[in-house]
């Protein structure tokens, strides 16, 4: 081959190889990065609770899991998470019930949310009431919550059938309680002070979970 056929067949790749790595960066560049959206802090899900939480039997550190109920939208009407979804918790601190009356006390966080796509979102969430008065809704159906004292309440042994209810012990005395209109949970009888009610959250108990911090995330995509 002559020096000048050798020469053009060089060109000819270099050109080639330029054209190659224009495009990739081309591509690179005009490549979509993703979206993401926003889930306001006090936003408040309802959820379902999925296995029942008993203080005679749980413990620090303990997981559970809880079903999202109604879906979950971004500020802008985005669907994030669809009905059906996981909200997954953890037991921080069980209390058992107190012979001098003193009701049992389960806390409660939340950690994560998982969607049916198997995607996985890190949340820090609290137990919440859901209580409208303290509330509001938008159009998409999220609620966010107005009173920062949601995230100060926790299960307390009590409530119908010596089940649970969510409220904060209060500053006024052992085994007063506030929250869910239980008022005083002690009581006498013949003279002796009856042991407190255990906290006994039943599977298929609904209540809330509030966001402490926002939360960033896509728009929801079925597999």
């Amino acid at each position: 081959m002559s020096h000048l056929k050798l020469n053009q067949a060089t060109i000819f790749a270099t050109i080639l190889i330029a054209f190659a790595l224009g495009s990739v960066t081309v591509n690179a560049q005009t490549r979509k990065k993703p979206v993401y959206y926003s889930v306001a802090a006090n936003t408040v899900m309802r959820v379902r609770l999925d296995t029942e939480l008993n203080s005679e039997k749980a413990y620090v550190g303990q997981t559970f899991s809880s079903t999202l109920v109604d879906p979950l939208y971004s500020r802008n009407g985005v669907l994030l998470a669809p009905q059906g979804s996981k909200v997954m918790g953890r037991v921080t601190a069980v209390q058992r019930a107190r012979k001098n009356g003193e009701p049992a006390t389960m806390d409660v966080l939340f950690y994560s949310l998982h969607l049916p796509n198997a995607v996985h979102t890190a949340i820090n969430g609290s137990l919440a009431e859901l209580d409208a008065s303290g509330a509001t809704s938008d159009n998409e159906g999220t609620v966010s919550a107005k009173k920062t004292s949601h995230r100060k309440v926790k299960f307390i042994g009590g409530g119908a059938a010596g089940g649970a209810v969510i409220g904060a012990i209060a500053g006024g005395g052992k085994g007063a309680a506030i929250g869910a209109g239980i008022g005083a949970v002690t009581g006498l009888i013949g003279g002796r002070v009856k042991k407190g009610h255990e906290v006994k959250v039943k599977s298929g108990t609904e209540f809330g979970v509030i966001t402490n911090r926002a939360v960033s995330m896509r728009a929801y995509k079925a597999t």
